[in-house]
C-alpha cells in the first residue's frame, strides 16, 4: 500500500462504517482485525440460525421485458433476483457500509484516490477467482456510454481506473469522501470480466445461483456452498422468487402460505394484515420516495410557471393520511429527506394552495389542452388512487389534468424515462451525492426529468470535494433548493417500506436503504 496514502475509510464496529465515523477517520484499522470483527459478528448473529429449507419470495415490480443484465434493473424484480445471485463492492446497511466483494477500502486525505482490496479466495458461481481485474472491467463497463446503464451517472466522476495485484483503484478529477458509498450502487454487481462477455448470464459472487429464469413469471436459485460467508448467511437450501404485481394476489399468496414474504403491502391493508394469524407487517422509514415525474424539456412542462401549479395543486397531507395510511410523511419536491445525514430542515415546505395554483398555471399562459400524466398500479403502491387525488386537486385550481392508466407490464420500458409526465418511485440512495448524481445529473442516463443545468452540476462537483460537513451541507441545501423551485421532479411523500412476512420467518432486521431488508431477507433471514 503506498506510504502516500492516509485512510480515510475501513470497517469499524463489527465490519460497518457509520457516515459521521467515515468522514472523520484519520488512521486505519488494521485489515485483519477489520476482518476478523466482520466474522465474528456474522458469526455471532448466525449463531441461533436454523438451516435449511425454501425462502419464497412475492415481489411486485416485475415485467417480461426484464434481465439479468445489473446495467438495465430499474425495478423491483430484477433487482431482488441480483442481489440473490450477485454481489457489489461493499453493500449499504443501516449503520453504513459493509463489507461484500471488497474487504477493505481506503482513501487518500483528498478523497481523489480510493483503493479497494478485494477479497481473496472468493470465486464466481461458475468456479472462476474474482480478481481485481474483474472489478476494473465491471466499471469500465458501467461507465461505458454504450450500456445506458444506471449507474453511468456515478461513474462519470471518475477520471481513470487500474489494478495494482488484489487491489482495485481509481482516481477521480474532484475529490470525494462519499466515494465508497457510491461504489455500493445495486447495479456495480461484480461480473467476470466486467460482464463483457455475457452480462445476463448471472454468474456473480452471490450466495446463490441462478436456477430457473422466467422474466416477468419467477427465478429460482440454489444455495452456493462456496460462498465466503456460507457458514453466517444465506440458511436456506433454495429460493424462489415470484412475480406477484397485483397487490391483492400478493397477499393472498402470503395469507394462504404460497409465499413466506412480501414487499409493496398496500398501506390501506397494511393494519387489517397486520392482525392475521401467522403474519406480521415490517414498517421501515428510509429515503424511499414517490414522484410525479415530468420532462422539463418537453412542453407543456418545460414552462417552470406550469411546473409551479401543479406542484401547489399537489395535497400531499391528503396523500401522505389515504394513499399512505400515515406510513410515510409529505414530500417537498426534492428527492431528500431528513433521513439523510447532511438534509437541510430550514428549507421550506411548498403548500397546498389552489390559489397559487391558479396563478401560475393563468401565467403559463397554457392553451388548456389536457395535461396527460401516465401512471399504473405497479408504479408505486397507490399510484393510480393518488393520481385520481391529484386531479381532483387541480381541477379545483383549473388545472386540466388527464391520468392515463397503462398495463403494468412493459411500464418500467415504454412508460417511465420515455413519456413526459408519469408516476414513478425511487428507492432512495445512501447519501445525497449518488441520488443527485443518478438521477439529477446532467450525464446521468436516469436523468428521468430531463434536468440540465449547468450550475447544478457545478454545485455537485463542490459538494464532492469538500470536506467540511458543515460547508457540504450548505451546497446540498441550495441544490435542494434549486430542485423544489425548478426541477420537474413532484414529490407528494416519502414513503415507508412495508414488506409482509410469515412469522414463520425469524432473523428480520431493517434497512432504511430498501424493502425487504434491503433486499437481503433472503440472506440473513431463517425458518424457526
Amino acid at each position: 500500500m503506498s506510504n502516500k496514502l492516509k485512510l480515510l475509510s475501513t470497517k469499524v464496529n463489527n465490519g460497518t462504517m457509520t457516515r459521521r465515523e467515515f468522514m472523520g477517520k484519520a488512521a486505519a484499522l488494521g485489515v485483519t482485525a477489520a476482518v476478523a470483527s466482520t466474522m465474528l459478528a456474522d458469526a455471532a448473529y448466525a449463531a441461533g440460525a436454523v438451516k435449511g429449507g425454501t425462502f419464497k419470495l412475492g415481489v411486485g415490480g416485475g415485467e417480461s421485458t426484464n434481465s439479468q443484465d445489473p446495467a438495465t434493473w430499474a425495478s423491483d424484480a430484477p433487482l431482488a433476483g441480483g442481489y440473490i445471485w450477485g454481489e457489489t463492492l461493499v453493500y449499504p446497511t443501516a449503520a453504513g457500509l459493509d463489507a461484500k466483494v471488497a474487504e477493505s477500502w481506503e482513501g487518500s486525505a483528498d478523497a481523489k484516490t480510493w483503493r479497494f482490496k478485494v477479497r481473496q479466495g472468493i470465486t464466481f458461481s461458475n468456479g472462476a477467482a474474482v480478481t481485481a481485474d474483474d472489478v476494473l472491467a465491471t466499471m469500465k463497463r458501467h461507465s461505458n456510454d454504450d450500456s445506458k446503464s444506471g449507474a453511468l451517472g456515478i461513474m462519470k466522476s471518475i477520471e481513470s481506473m487500474r489494478t495494482d495485484g488484489d487491489v482495485f483503484e481509481l482516481t477521480l478529477a474532484i475529490g470525494n469522501a462519499d466515494l465508497p458509498y457510491l461504489m455500493a450502487d445495486y447495479h456495480l454487481i461484480i461480473q467476470p470480466n466486467g460482464g463483457f462477455d455475457d452480462p445476463t448470464a448471472a454468474i456473480g459472487t452471490g450466495l446463490y445461483t441462478l436456477e430457473t429464469d422466467e422474466p416477468g413469471v419467477r427465478m429460482t436459485f440454489k444455495k452456493n456452498p462456496n460462498h465466503w460467508a456460507a457458514d453466517e448467511m444465506g440458511h436456506y437450501d433454495d429460493v424462489e422468487l415470484i412475480i406477484l404485481n397485483d397487490a391483492t394476489a400478493r397477499t393472498a399468496a402470503l395469507q394462504s402460505g404460497q409465499v413466506d414474504s412480501i414487499n409493496r403491502v398496500e398501506p390501506k391493508i397494511a393494519k387489517l394484515l397486520g392482525r392475521a394469524p401467522n403474519i406480521e407487517v415490517k414498517t421501515t422509514s428510509g429515503r424511499g420516495h414517490y414522484v410525479f415525474i415530468a420532462h422539463v424539456d418537453t412542453a407543456p412542462f418545460d414552462n417552470n410557471e406550469l411546473r409551479l401549479a401543479l406542484k401547489h395543486a399537489m395535497n400531499r397531507q391528503e396523500m401522505v393520511d389515504k394513499i399512505l395510511q400515515g406510513f410515510g410523511s409529505v414530500g417537498n419536491d426534492m428527492p431528500i429527506n431528513e433521513s439523510y445525514p447532511l438534509f437541510d430542515k430550514a428549507i421550506p415546505q411548498r403548500t397546498f394552495d389552489l390559489e397559487k395554483a391558479a396563478m401560475h398555471y393563468k401565467a403559463s399562459g397554457h392553451d388548456g389542452s389536457p395535461i396527460i400524466l401516465r401512471t399504473a398500479d405497479g408504479a408505486f403502491p397507490g399510484a393510480v388512487d393518488a393520481a385520481a387525488l391529484f386531479q381532483q386537486s387541480c381541477q379545483a385550481a383549473g388545472i386540466p389534468l388527464e391520468i392515463k392508466r397503462e398495463p403494468n407490464d412493459g411500464y418500467w420500458s415504454e412508460v417511465w424515462n420515455v413519456q413526459p409526465y408519469c408516476a414513478s418511485y425511487w428507492g432512495g440512495r445512501p447519501v445525497q451525492d449518488q441520488m443527485y448524481s443518478t438521477a439529477y445529473l446532467s450525464t446521468a442516463d436516469w436523468n428521468d426529468t430531463r434536468w440540465k443545468r449547468p450550475e447544478f452540476d457545478a454545485m455537485l462537483l463542490e459538494a464532492r470535494a469538500e470536506l467540511d460537513e458543515g460547508k457540504r451541507k450548505e451546497i446540498y441545501s441550495k441544490m435542494g433548493r434549486m430542485l423544489n423551485e425548478e426541477g420537474g421532479v413532484m414529490v407528494p411523500m416519502f414513503n415507508d417500506f412495508v414488506d409482509g412476512v410469515s412469522s414463520e420467518i425469524q432473523g428480520w432486521e431493517t434497512n432504511p436503504s430498501g424493502p425487504q431488508m434491503y433486499w437481503h431477507s433472503f440472506a440473513k433471514t431463517w425458518k424457526a
